[in-house]
């Protein structure tokens, strides 16, 4: 047997309510809205009916990921959720061209660097201006000690990958407004996560 083209994230079902309370007043009322890395597409389904009036195009890399989320919207009966689009943030080229608000959750750690400087990169060149940029996930700070079970997080992350692992704050806020996407703050969020919020300048 095949299996499910739905895929299940168990964080999800934890973070998604939290994460729309801060992300909710945020957004424009009308709109594009790109979601970066969009995984099992368990997100964008519950911000798409959140937020009805804005239209949500789903991305990821993964074609696994992709069916994923065409499945979830196709269940949830979706019409403001876009059919996912196979994008790499670290790639020059995007599929799409331009968009009035950006979102993108836990992947800054589990990838490269070159994904967190491509994401900074497509979004300053193609959000419009005052769009927003919204990441989500685990970061180190310089001036705050870095919770114990992130710290065992980061080391696990880096055992699979070398060019994982927790990424500092003030590199991400550096290499945002490297491209022109101004810092507006952080919120801290449950089991020490932040939701950074840029803005394009």
């Amino acid at each position: 047997m095949s299996p499910p083209r739905r895929r299940f994230a168990p964080a999800t079902a934890r973070n998604r309510d939290p994460i729309l309370d801060v992300l909710g007043p945020l957004l424009p009322e009308s709109g594009l809205v790109l979601e970066v890395a969009s995984g099992t597409g368990e997100h964008v389904v519950h911000f798409a009916q959140a937020r009805p009036g804005l239209v949500w195009q789903p991305s990821d890399p993964s074609q696994e990921a992709r069916e994923s989320i065409a499945a979830w919207a196709e269940a949830e009966g979706l019409p403001n959720v876009r059919a996912p689009l196979a994008l790499d943030a670290a790639a020059e080229d995007w599929p799409v061209d331009n968009f009035d608000a950006a979102v993108c959750i836990n992947m800054l750690h589990i990838s490269p660097w070159a994904a967190t400087q491509g994401l900074m990169k497509g979004a300053g060149k193609r959000l419009t201006p005052g769009g927003l940029l919204y990441i989500y996930g685990p970061f180190r700070r310089a001036d705050t000690p870095t919770a114990l079970s992130n710290e065992a997080f980061d080391a696990d992350l880096k055992g699979r990958d070398a060019r994982w692992g927790l990424r500092m704050l003030e590199d991400v806020r550096a290499e945002a407004e490297a491209n022109g996407l101004g810092f507006e703050g952080f919120v801290e969020m449950p089991a020490n996560n932040l939701s950074l919020i840029f803005r394009r300048r």
